[in-house]
């Protein structure tokens, strides 16, 4: 009741002041209006994980009262104390007046005039979230290179905003990096947008102020993870905002973009927001070891590990396998099979172009037999054993090749006990599967992380398709972090 009293107060102010006429479309539960020529006003209102658009005006909006709206800010803006333009391009205007982000967009960037106004409903400072006295130890005391994950809308700029006035609060020196400044943030904070156009120019000028902390919001571009990253290992501690769906989404951003092993000299601490509040936290750590699921000295290699901050239980491991870095979830259960999913992938994928169906069995952790049909053995061989040699060398691996006819009397229980390769894909609905036409008509068991989520039909040309909004595709969209996390098992042949 207070802070809608709080918010009506301001609102009043605010019009008696400035006469605003925008101001009217809003309310405490209100995040941002949605103004078109020719449309009636709409509004998403709620809370973070949990909006809904609604109209919120009657009449339809005409291009005049549009340009009254916009004139109306352009004057208030003339005061630098209170917005300033952020964007300014053909077609296209982003304004930050106070705490409203105001994108303007006209012919002939769009087909009408629109005005979108985005406003904070709430701000929060970082004792108002759940966080755990180990939590709160770290944010404290060692975390540095932290990245801030979620889904559009589900409260990371918040959290960030408080996050940099905590700091600025414990006499911390520190900036923000923002197109559009739009973070909440305490007159200490001080927010650089782009200098000439670019974030590159801004880190120049950030390495002569030093700050002990940067808020980076928004990091997506491929420039972006790599100014991020060059700023942490000049020894700048590193808040980062990414649009991700988990948070292992988000360390997988930084995957290609950056060496592999530095990534935990950049990240120690991903922070996965939902709903306005914090439910997952990683912390990445670098060690040399033989990944999870090997048991052979010599497979040692440099491994990422991601661990449940909370609990200290390693889920994930990225390392390098064959030419490509991946990422291998860890369970208790089945060690192994995550790994030896991806080596018969690759090695199928390999082989295709001797054979198109090859087959692949374990026999140990260094050691496998691939089945072949008889004509495609000299080829897979290679002048003096180069080809297969260029294989075992790939994939740290011993390779045995036989005839594929020895194996047909067991080849329905190595499918069912290893699981089948596939192709993920995806369309605008639907979600694809692809295990390849001879599978056709089988059908076949979905497991993600080792547990079971669905059986489906294998179709006409060996794919399963899911559509995203039907049960199974939001099950499937909802547990799986990555294609490594997916098995598909035949359940008949």
């Amino acid at each position: 009741m207070n802070e809608t009293q709080d918010f009506e107060s301001e609102l009043v102010n605010e019009k008696n002041g400035n006469c605003l006429e925008f101001l009217k479309f809003f309310d405490p539960t209100t995040m941002s209006i949605h103004l078109k020529e020719n449309q009636k006003p709409l509004g998403k209102k709620g809370k973070p994980g949990n909006f809904e658009l609604v109209q919120v005006g009657n009449e339809t909006l005409q291009r005049d009262y549009l340009e009254i709206i916009i004139t109306q800010i352009l004057s208030e803006i003339d005061d630098e104390t209170l917005g300033n333009t952020e964007i300014s391009k053909p077609g296209a205007l982003v304004i930050q007046y106070r705490d409203y982000r105001i994108a303007i967009t006209r012919p002939p960037f769009s087909e009408l005039l629109e005005i979108t106004i985005v406003h904070p409903i709430k701000q929060m400072a970082l004792e108002d979230y759940n966080i755990s006295e180990k939590l709160m130890a770290r944010l404290t005391k060692q975390a540095e290179g932290i990245l801030i994950s979620g889904a559009p809308g589900s409260g990371k700029s918040t959290l960030a905003s408080g996050l940099a006035n905590f700091y600025n609060r414990t006499g911390k020196i520190v900036k923000t990096f923002e197109s559009p400044r739009d973070l909440q943030v305490d007159p200490g904070v001080t927010q650089y947008t782009k200098l000439d156009g670019s974030f590159e120019n801004s880190a120049d000028i950030l390495l002569l102020v030093r700050p002990d902390y940067t808020i980076f919001d928004e990091v997506r571009r491929r420039e972006d993870f790599r100014i991020f990253s060059d700023l942490r290992l000049t020894g700048v501690g590193m808040v980062g905002v990414v649009h991700a769906n988990s948070p292992l989404d988000a360390v997988q951003r930084f995957i290609g973009k950056i060496e592999l092993g530095i990534i935990p000299s950049i990240l120690d601490t991903v922070v996965f927001v939902k709903d306005g509040g914090i439910t997952k936290v990683y912390e990445l750590e670098l060690k040399v070891k033989v990944p999870t699921g090997m048991t052979e000295q010599d497979l040692a290699r440099p491994v990422i590990e991601i661990c449940d901050f909370e609990t200290n239980n390693l889920e994930y491991e990225i390392y390098t396998f064959g030419e490509e870095n991946v990422i291998i979830p860890v369970t208790k259960k089945h060690k192994k099979l995550g790994i030896e999913r991806l080596a018969e992938e690759k090695i199928i994928d390999k082989l295709k172009r001797f054979d198109s169906n090859p087959q692949v069995e374990f026999l140990s952790d260094s050691r496998i037999k691939i089945y072949v049909s008889k004509d495609s053995i000299p080829g897979i061989i290679g002048r003096n054993g180069s080809t297969i040699k260029e294989l075992e060398a790939m994939l740290s691996l011993h390779i045995d090749v036989e005839e594929i006819e020895s194996l047909q009397s067991d080849e329905t229980k190595l499918d069912s006990d290893f699981g089948i390769p596939f192709d993920f894909s995806e369309s605008r609905t639907s979600l694809l599967l692809d295990v390849g036409k001879k599978y056709s008509g089988n059908y076949a068991d979905i497991h993600v992380n080792q547990e079971f989520l669905f059986s489906s039909r294998i179709g006409r040309k060996g794919q399963i398709k899911i559509l995203k909004r039907s049960n199974d595709g939001k099950k499937l969209i909802r547990f799986a972090d990555s294609k490594n996390s997916i098995e598909i098992m035949l359940k008949n042949r």
